[in-house]
């Protein structure tokens, strides 16, 4: 009697084993989105830190076309004194926020403490917003 216990307690403890982690496998929602979305809300984006002591800028203007079409025109100036190499582009978006155009970089050169304009034109009529990108010429 006293083994067919034993031997009963020793098959349980067996079958029990150590216990396990719970392994979490489904959907789940993303973390953090609104940490670093500057670009998806601001006009006009600095894309690193050397180019944000670098540059600024005063203005942006935008007007519509006849056709429809976005123009976008800002005015960048050079906050140094010393010459400076920037490359800009711009990403044209629809009302939701999605890209549906974008311009190739295009290089800028600052003179000294100067000011230079960029101006920007969608491809369509249906870019509502945009977003202005500046980074260091590469």
């Amino acid at each position: 009697m006293k083994r067919t216990l034993f031997s009963l307690g020793g098959a349980a403890l067996l079958l029990t084993g150590c216990e396990t982690a719970v392994v979490d496998r489904g959907a789940y929602l993303p973390i953090n989105t609104t940490v670093n979305d500057r670009e998806n809300r601001a006009g006009l984006v600095l894309l690193d830190e050397r180019v944000r002591n670098s540059v600024t800028c005063p203005g942006i203007q935008e007007t519509r076309m006849p056709d429809g079409r976005l123009q976008v025109a800002a005015q960048l100036r050079n906050r140094e004194s010393r010459r400076i190499q920037v490359q800009v582009n711009c990403e044209f978006k629809d009302a939701q926020g999605f890209v549906i155009d974008a311009t190739s970089y295009e290089n800028v050169f600052f003179d000294e403490n100067s000011q230079e304009a960029v101006k920007f034109v969608s491809m369509n009529n249906q870019a509502a917003r945009y977003t202005i990108r500046i980074r260091q010429a590469r």
